[in-house]
């Protein structure tokens, strides 16, 4: 099943970790996660941006166009899974550092299951207020932080006090990862292929 681990890395998520690590999923199980979870902010911006409108607090609601709204989310949708391809990179390239030594497919399963929670906040643009969706996001965003830090000792199998600086050394690529994806999106902006508004 596709999201069977989805549920213990909420409930209890050191045990999940090792259910994870004991039954290693192909390659193809933890894809077709991450293709589906990464629907959430994809399917749900969609909606935000082009038929509820987006609260800034201030002046009336914000629309895109039914166009640019749906470039958006498939934009959105294919960043997203690019992301985690490269968080997967990530954590495999800085293995040998820690005296690791993990499949290519271990490092896409911690990317993957690390990464559910920052997909999840795609349910709050259902509500898109700014103040709402920023507190949504900190939560998912701590809550992806707190599995990378408890998942990185089990699934590379190394002490937990490397592993400590393992997941920091992930999270500091990560961010940077994370405003090269920025960057990228407002280069391409720049060639006209930015929102369109109402």
């Amino acid at each position: 099943m596709i999201l069977d681990h989805l549920k213990g890395l909420y409930t209890h998520p050191k045990e999940e970790w090792h259910n994870i690590d004991d039954r290693h999923d192909s390659i193809v199980g933890s894809l077709g996660h991450i293709f589906l979870v990464a629907l959430i902010p994809a399917i749900c911006s969609y909606f935000a941006n082009a038929h509820i409108g987006w609260d800034l607090g201030v002046g009336d609601k914000l629309f895109l166009t039914n166009e640019s709204a749906i470039f958006m989310s498939i934009a959105t949708y294919f960043g997203l899974i690019g992301g985690v391809f490269g968080l997967a990179y990530l954590i495999f390239w800085m293995a040998k550092t820690f005296d690791s030594t993990p499949t290519y497919t271990q490092s896409f399963e911690l990317a993957v299951y690390t990464a559910t929670p920052l997909f999840m906040v795609g349910f709050g643009a259902l509500y898109p207020v700014i103040w709402v969706m920023m507190l949504v996001g900190l939560v998912g965003l701590t809550y992806s932080v707190y599995l990378l830090y408890t998942g990185v000792p089990i699934m590379m199998h190394i002490p937990e006090e490397k592993g400590f600086i393992y997941a920091s050394s992930v999270v500091t690529a990560g961010l940077v990862l994370l405003v090269a994806l920025m960057a990228g999106s407002v280069i391409i902006w720049s060639f006209g292929f930015g929102p369109a508004y109402v």
